[in-house]
């Protein structure tokens, strides 16, 4: 399962946190300053938003960055700001070099939507039809599709739109597609177990059950953000004292780009060590997919709490606030995901199972399609064969013929011995000179 997080600039962590793509390193002991500066990263790594059009929204920005006056109202502008298009009309106001290679961005992804837009019409067997690629093009929202050839104001806020609603909907389909993983790894499992006969069925139900008790016996999780949480990584991953433990130090080490908040990649970092008390990638009772479905919740818990304004960031003012809170210091006890499961309930499994099925009888009907469309080209091919053979064989005669003909009617007539035979002219007729 492919996992993905949102990756932009500051401007666009307020739409739905589209976040910059790092995460916390560890701090060498004794190494701290005393203004607590962040650490600064090596390599920042972008990683997939997981949107279609990723690419088209990362160049855009990319773009946009290299415009002074631009990237300025960026680092200035708020939530309200973007969202209500008033940054969408500083676009009026960029370098005449960027709008050029806005407008070359644009006719790019103009053209591979018609691309696929194409190859989905081809699928169907549509491919003879007209094709009115505006009235199409209509389906995708992060682009005006009347204006085809150049970036203008609307394309802006359309694609800022466009990412928001998106991106707000991220969280959610990420529990859904582990959920369906979940579903999936059960049915397999009772698909293997239903293969074997008894007594192996038995061993093997002991041994995944062993499987399952090892893995839960692992130290106490933190609940995520309460004070023992966060000394753990203050200790083992800032390497520091914990009777030294102090909150806006803390906020600005792990504020891994200075940008003055924490983000939602930010925060997950900050749960690796709690997740390393029950995942281990090398042992097979763990399941990394599972970690990482952990982390989601442990993330989205610690926003509950902390974001008091629900943008999705964290501010220093509401990280100090989330500590005058009762469950900072006295939180319930948290409870993973195998305190939990499963995720799903036995009708929801049976109607996944009932999907797997339809898709495996659609796949067989289409291999089927295949297997009788190759035997029907099989026979043209060995009619076309035949035929080939059966012209080539009358080109042969034909040619033979011709040459008999051409060679009896050039030598004269011989006798049995090769002699040369000559008959005598009848009285009437006309002499041979």
């Amino acid at each position: 399962m492919k996992r993905t997080m949102p990756g932009a600039p500051r401007w666009l962590l307020l739409l739905g946190s589209l976040s910059l793509g790092v995460w916390s390193l560890p701090i060498e002991r004794n190494s701290i300053p005393q203004d607590a500066q962040p650490f600064q990263e090596e390599k920042r790594e972008d990683v997939d938003t997981g949107l279609y059009y990723d690419r088209y929204l990362r160049e855009v920005i990319e773009v946009l960055e290299t415009d002074p006056h631009f990237r300025e109202k960026l680092q200035t502008a708020n939530t309200e700001d973007i969202k209500n298009g008033r940054l969408s009309k500083e676009l009026d106001l960029v370098g005449h070099h960027v709008r050029t290679r806005l407008d070359e961005l644009k006719r790019q992804e103009v053209s591979r939507l018609r691309m696929l837009l194409k190859a989905k019409m081809d699928s169907a067997s549509m491919h003879n039809l007209q094709v009115d690629h505006t009235t199409l093009l209509k389906q995708f929202e992060h682009l005006d599709p009347h204006n085809q050839n150049t970036f203008e104001a609307k394309d802006l806020e359309l694609l800022i739109a466009t990412a928001t609603k998106d991106l707000e909907n991220y969280d959610a389909e990420r529990h859904e597609e582990f959920k369906r993983y979940e579903m999936l790894k059960e049915h397999e499992r009772r698909q293997y177990l239903k293969g074997l006969d008894q007594e192996k069925r038995e061993q093997e139900e002991r041994r995944l059950q062993e499987l399952q008790e090892k893995h839960r016996q692992h130290p106490k999780i933190n609940a995520p953000g309460s004070v023992a949480q966060l000394r753990e990584v203050w200790k083992e991953t800032d390497g520091l004292d914990p009777q030294e433990f102090n909150p806006k130090t803390f906020f600005k080490l792990h504020d891994t780009n200075g940008d003055g908040v924490l983000d939602e990649q930010e925060l997950e970092a900050l749960f690796t060590k709690e997740l390393e008390k029950v995942y281990d990638p090398r042992n097979e009772e763990d399941d990394m997919v599972e970690m990482e479905e952990e982390r989601l919740r442990m993330r989205e818990h610690m926003m509950k709490n902390v974001d008091i304004n629900h943008d999705r960031l964290v501010s220093l003012d509401e990280f100090m606030k989330s500590m005058e809170k009762k469950e900072y210091y006295n939180p319930k006890e948290w409870k993973t995901l195998d305190d939990t499961k499963p995720v799903y309930s036995e009708a929801e499994l049976q109607q996944f199972e009932a999907e797997l099925r339809e898709k495996e009888a659609e796949l067989g009907r289409k291999a089927e399609s295949l297997r009788q469309e190759q035997e029907l080209l099989n026979e043209r091919g060995r009619a076309l064969e035949a035929q080939k053979r059966e012209y080539q064989l009358a080109v042969m005669e034909m040619s033979q013929r011709q040459k008999n003909l051409q060679a009896g009617s050039q030598a004269p007539p011989a006798g049995p011995d090769g002699e040369l035979q000559f008959h005598p002219v009848e009285r009437g007729s006309p002499a041979i000179v």
